[in-house]
């Protein structure tokens, strides 16, 4: 797997040959840059939710490549004992995490071929699997880049436009270019004058440890500042634009990161425009807000910089509350860029569901 493309970096690849998917460990960036191979879905499982994979774009096409990674490894050849197979790895991949869509709309994408093919041979099945796989993420490739194009509306090309963004939203969440940071590099690549201010993203310092990392190798300025900075960068007017991933969006609020909800309300109070940039693929217009599963995660990521085996900043005794995502209400979020164009909901969920055809 090369590690850049363009002005992006690949995030993850199949290698039929292994087989495998190849992708790059998270948790190691800035200090390591790491190419691994998950060779089996136990191996997939872990990276998943050790957020060595991570990022809503890249979940789903992770959990294609999951089912085609099953599929490839199977000896069965009779259909009903394939299909067993399969609908027990599916169901081990659904599991990793909860929240982010993508990953089920990429599990359930590859996965619905087995019904739909069951008239072929289990090879053929095979091979369309990993075709649909590969499909899901080349797709994203568009999608991010269409999402960066319709994104470019937003950066008047007479004056510069400093924009602020919460935990990472780019190639690393994606195949490569990414959402929020592709509308970034969108805007760089046209020639737009642009600067972002990255939220480090306690616990797990995506902004500081994944998002300066892109924005430095694309040669995008960018300054780091802790969470706790935003409103106060809101209230001296330093930030014209706030725009941030989503790794669920409802009928009623946009699932991302925690803290998004914190720079929602403090951006509507201050009059800066607050986007999401999201492909279709992370909507779920038919769910609510009080539906979702927000994941809790391990009480050492917050007690610890680096996990548990970091430095401790914390008692260890001391009980913590950990969600990964907030949720947003659609009445704080000026508009949703999607491949296909800007949108706000709920008014335009009849447009989205029109787009998925």
């Amino acid at each position: 797997m090369e590690e850049k493309t363009g002005t992006g970096i690949v995030t993850l690849n199949f290698d039929e040959t292994i087989p495998g998917v190849v992708y790059i460990d998270q948790t190691l960036l800035p200090g390591e840059y790491l190419e691994c191979i998950a060779s089996d879905i136990e191996t997939l499982c872990r990276a998943i939710r050790r957020l060595e994979i991570r990022g809503a774009p890249a979940l789903g096409i992770a959990g294609g490549y999951g089912m085609a990674l099953g599929a490839l490894l199977s000896k069965h050849t009779e259909y009903a004992a394939f299909k067993d197979e399969m609908d027990e790895i599916r169901l081990i991949l659904r599991a990793t995490r909860p929240t982010a869509v993508n990953l089920f709309y990429g599990i359930d994408r590859v996965h619905g071929l087995i019904s739909t093919l069951c008239e072929e041979p289990v090879h053929i099945i095979k091979a369309a699997m990993l075709a649909a796989a590969n499909a899901i993420a080349e797709e994203d490739v568009l999608t991010c880049h269409a999402i960066g194009e319709h994104g470019l509306t937003l950066f008047p090309s007479e004056h510069h436009t400093t924009v602020l963004t919460h935990c990472n939203a780019g190639a690393l969440a994606c195949k490569e270019w990414g959402t929020a940071l592709g509308v970034i590099r969108s805007a760089a690549l046209a020639g737009r004058s642009v600067s972002v201010y990255s939220c480090e993203t306690r616990p797990l310092l995506q902004g500081a440890r994944l998002t300066t990392w892109e924005l430095l190798h694309d040669n995008i300025d960018v300054i780091l500042i802790t969470d706790s900075m935003a409103a106060f960068l809101m209230q001296q007017q330093k930030i014209d634009l706030v725009v941030v991933g989503a790794d669920r969006i409802t009928s009623d609020a946009v699932f991302n990161k925690i803290g998004t909800y914190t720079h929602a309300i403090t951006a509507q109070y201050h009059h800066i425009p607050f986007y999401i940039a999201a492909p279709l693929s992370t909507f779920d217009e038919q769910a609510r807000a009080a539906d979702i599963i927000i994941e809790e995660r391990s009480p050492s990521e917050v007690l610890c910089i680096g996990g548990k085996d970091g430095v401790a900043i914390a008692p260890p005794d001391v009980s913590v509350y950990n969600p990964a995502f907030d949720a947003t209400p659609h009445s704080l979020i000026s508009g949703i860029i999607t491949e296909h164009g800007i949108v706000v909901l709920p008014r335009d969920i009849p447009k989205i569901t029109a787009w998925r055809g």
